[in-house]
């Protein structure tokens, strides 16, 4: 026969392509390694029996004989012999049954109507891998970019054909398709081939998985499911552990190593996370739970989670069961082919049953979105009749609220003060962790305040006890009055004025020896954890001062309802000048702690810089962004302050810090609306000395706040004449020029260890920074300011969506947040409800309240009722939880000239 004439490619077997002999196998085994039993030997069936249909990653097809009692490994074998696959673990086959389920080792289900897939675990062969990524290109499993997909094209193409040539690409696009959106990018399918000249077959393999491997979403595969808030959310296992995904972008990684136990009660997927002992407590178990479409895509997604759980947690090959249980609680679905080092006697044991934690406690709390679940109380009708009671037989003048205001938010007040007398101290004692020095300093000037409060908290309620009755005094008249209590107390607390002004020396020296000493470091790292801290451990030491702007703000408003001719509004009118004199006195000193307490929070929340409490640095505005990137759209936290813009990703390790990506100086920044030269919505450009970024906001609004923030930053950083603080950019990983930047960033260092006790405490999952994160909002310092003035105590009824009872909890609001007690008594929360994103109203018809002074809080499904006692107090309640649930203030830079 004569020769064909052209030029053509051989179409090579998988066997051949990588240089072996003829039905030598596909394997990457070292020389000299044995198979170790990898593969089971077996034969093809040739009697009557199921006849299954494998279609392999190449797309060939082949049918094999199996025997319908056989077990899933004797199709694995028939399937790996038949394709001298060697290196098996890594295989595997899927059937489809409304999502890709993997077939089970140990039985075949009723699969024989469905055609199987061969899909790889991990790349042992390169040219099978490739075919594997050519086939989720095409059938847009690999998200990616359409940049990144054109190239990986591009690779395919150099793979099939070889070197470029504009005939032979287009007729070969022509006639495969590799990408969903081929005929969009072709051109650059093209262009990109051309650059891949004299590239072997090999090559291209091995650049195709060296693209594929780099990105985030390679090997994920979405199971759709929805958060305990109705939230539509992504869930994906992977080697690492659970991941949570919001669209494409990952929020949350469930390591396997964390996790205790994995189970599903019907629709409902759970999580149960290992306590975290630490070295005065045990913080109990997290728990977790998601709603899936079905109980059948339930089951399977956590048999999926159970193989990976068990498989990346091997030890050694468990031993068969000696003895067999003739009756057994849930599920016997186990991956026997493992051992979990959870359990020495054998196999992993995950059934499905589930006890949900009752509690959500503060440095407990996975995500500040988990809502606070506390048991119903036991005699609702009880309850209520006792409220009825009350409100017939306690005073009803507004004079009397305000005044019991005064006494609420002293009790709450002095709890704040016992977390440094009392607890923190006792905690430093006991590890001898505080230099003699500094105790001297700090307690100093703090127990004389503490004493005298508590002094003054004691007149207030028997002051109150009489304006109510509830003492043996009757008399009426000069008890129905707070005026005198409050002008003896303020004129005194002027005494204590030299004390209040060394507490900018007190938390200046607690932060340098924090720095300085290791041991009073881990001690306060610790004590930040424990459930009476339930805000970050510098915040309870701006309290004093803090609280003599809530003295100034109540008497103005007893002095407003009072008329001058009331006998108790010369002595109000008194106290106010008396406490307004020495709050105008600490007024510079308060903006100057809070905003070196802020920056001193951020600094213990944040890995990637150093000096973030420099002198002259003000924060402005801390919030969530999507800065664009080579991914596209991603989830970022912006920090503005006075000479520089930071902006930061979430870690997927345990410690919930943010690791800094980027620093931009504020010296020649500009900033431009850019949503239609981008075509994203609320985007706008930050153009800086060195870099150009594109963020998009999650609202105009959130927009506006950002970019008037901002703009005022930049003004003023325009006419500051200390340079000192410029800063260069610090992008981590690209050193582009002024083009917009799309960096690839990587988050693989994030899940690395560390040495240092910044990077292995747990920090606290409820601070602001990670509200914004979770809520897609942001807050300026003003808001922070105006939340410290609104702060407010009292007990509330509180009513879920679909129970039919009213509890009584001792709330408290501050920091964004509502924390419910039992009793006032109480010396830590039972949970906690930050309201960034909430909304609140009064209940609709369609709610069918039909009581008295109720306020509805919702976000998104999620839907709470409290009931005041008065229309005062709820008037009071609306005001500050509205302050805190739009956060719409806006810093005035202008008044504070001074820094720490």
């Amino acid at each position: 026969m004569g020769e064909l004439e052209g030029s053509y490619r051989v179409l090579q077997t998988p066997g051949t392509r990588l240089g072996a002999q003829f039905n030598a196998g596909i394997s990457t085994l070292e020389p000299g390694q044995s198979l170790s039993g990898n593969m089971i030997g077996g034969s093809k069936s040739h009697g009557r029996g199921l006849q299954i249909r494998v279609q392999g990653l190449d797309d060939s097809q082949e049918f094999f004989d199996i025997d319908p009692k056989a077990l899933g490994q004797a199709l694995l074998s028939e399937v790996f012999h038949s394709g001298n696959l060697i290196e098996s673990d890594y295989f595997g086959l899927e059937f489809q049954n409304m999502q890709m389920n993997w077939v089970p080792h140990a039985y075949l289900p009723n699969i024989n109507r469905w055609t199987l897939s061969l899909r790889g675990f991990f790349p042992p062969c390169r040219y099978l891998f490739s075919l594997q990524m050519k086939r989720d290109l095409m059938e847009g499993r690999l998200i990616c970019t359409e940049n990144t997909g054109a190239l990986l094209a591009s690779h395919l193409v150099q793979s099939e054909i070889g070197d470029y040539d504009d005939a032979a690409d287009r007729d070969f696009l022509r006639m495969n398709k590799l990408l969903p959106y081929q005929e969009k990018v072709q051109e650059r399918i093209m262009e990109l081939h051309r650059r891949h000249l004299g590239q072997t077959p090999a090559e291209s393999d091995f650049q195709i998985l060296e693209i594929a491997r780099k990105l985030e979403m390679y090997g994920v595969r979405f199971h759709p499911a929805a958060d305990r808030e109705g939230t539509k959310i992504n869930l994906a296992v992977a080697h690492m552990g659970l991941q949570v995904f919001q669209g494409h972008t990952k929020i949350n990684t469930f390591n396997w190593s964390k996790i205790r136990k994995l189970s599903f009660k019907r629709k409902r997927f759970l999580i149960k996370l290992h306590p975290e002992v630490h070295k005065y407590y045990v913080i109990h178990y997290q728990s977790f739970s998601f709603l899936m479409a079905s109980r059948d895509q339930c089951k399977i997604f956590w048999k999926i989670c159970v193989e990976y759980h068990s498989f990346f947690r091997l030890l050694d090959q468990p031993q068969p069961k000696s003895k067999t249980m003739l009756f057994n609680r849930g599920s016997s679905f186990r991956y026997s082919p493992q051992l979990s080092p959870f359990n020495s006697k054998g196999p992993l044991c995950l059934s499905p049953s589930f006890q949900m934690s009752t509690l959500s406690l503060p440095g407990q709390t996975p995500s500040p979105l988990q809502s606070p679940i506390l048991s119903e109380v036991g005699s609702n009708a009880r309850l209520e009749e006792e409220e009825e009671g009350r409100r017939k037989r306690y005073p009803t003048d507004k004079a009397y609220f305000i005044a019991k205001e005064i006494l609420t938010t002293e009790r709450t007040y002095l709890k704040d003060l016992e977390v440094i007398t009392v607890w923190f101290r006792s905690a430093v004692i006991k590890d001898n962790a505080m230099p003699e020095g500094l105790m001297t300093l700090l307690f100093s000037n703090i127990d004389p305040i503490y004493e005298f409060h508590r002094g003054f908290l004691k007149e207030l309620d028997q002051r109150l006890a009489l304006w109510e009755g509830r003492s043996n005094a009757h008399v009426k008249g000069d008890y129905q009055r707070i005026g005198d209590v409050m002008l003896r107390n303020m004129c005194a607390l002027k005494e204590f004025t030299g004390y209040l002004q060394k507490h900018d020396e007190v938390l200046t020296e607690l932060e340098k020896a924090t720095k300085r000493l290791k041991k009073l470091e881990t001690v306060y790292k610790e004590f930040e954890l424990q459930k009476v801290c339930y805000l970050p451990l510098n915040t309870f030491l701006l309290k004093p001062i803090q609280r003599l702007m809530h003295y100034k703000l109540i008497l103005e408003r007893l002095c407003k309802h009072y008329s001058p001719a009331h006998r108790d509004h010369d002595d109000c009118k008194e106290a106010l000048k008396e406490v307004a004199e020495i709050a105008t006195q600490l007024q510079s000193s308060l903006i100057r702690l809070e905003n070196f307490q802020k920056l001193t929070e951020l600094q213990r929340d944040l890995i990637g810089i150093e000096n973030l409490t420099a002198p002259g640095r003000e924060f402005i505005r801390e919030g969530c962004l999507y800065k664009l990137t080579k991914k596209g759209l991603q989830q970022r936290m912006f920090f503005l302050f006075s000479d520089m813009l930071l902006y930061t990703s979430k870690g997927v390790t345990a410690t919930n810090q943010f690791k800094v990506h980027g620093q931009l100086p504020l010296h020649g920044m500009i900033v431009e609306e850019s949503e239609n030269e981008w075509s994203v919505p609320h985007c706008f450009t930050i153009y800086s000395a060195q870099r150009t970024i594109v963020v998009a906001a999650s609202s105009k609004v959130e927009m506006g706040k950002w970019i008037e923030d901002l703009n005022i930053a930049i003004d003023l950083a325009k006419k500051s004449q200390d340079k000192s603080s410029i800063f260069l950019d610090a992008e981590l990983g690209d050193r582009s020029s002024d083009e917009v930047s799309l960096e690839q960033e990587s988050e693989d260092d994030m899940n690395s260890s560390h040495t240092s006790l910044d990077k292995q405490t747990h920090h606290r999952a409820n601070t602001t920074m990670h509200v914004c994160w979770h809520r897609n909002t942001s807050v300026s310092m003003s808001d922070h300011s105006l939340a410290v003035e609104n702060q407010l105590s009292g007990y509330l009824l509180r009513k879920f969506k679909n129970s039919n009872g009213w509890q009584k909890l001792w709330v408290v609001f501050t920091n964004f947040c509502l924390f419910f007690y039992k009793t006032h008594q109480d010396d830590f929360p039972l949970a906690s409800l930050p309201l960034l994103g909430y909304t609140v109203s009064t209940p609709e018809e369609s709610d069918s309240i039909h009581k008295e002074y109720v306020f509805k809080l919702q976000f998104k499904s999620h839907v709470y009722f409290f009931r005041a006692e008065s229309e005062y107090t709820f008037e009071r309640w609306m005001e500050v939880i509205k302050s805190a649930a739009s956060t719409t203030g806006r810093m005035s830079l202008h008044k504070s000239s001074c820094c720490v």
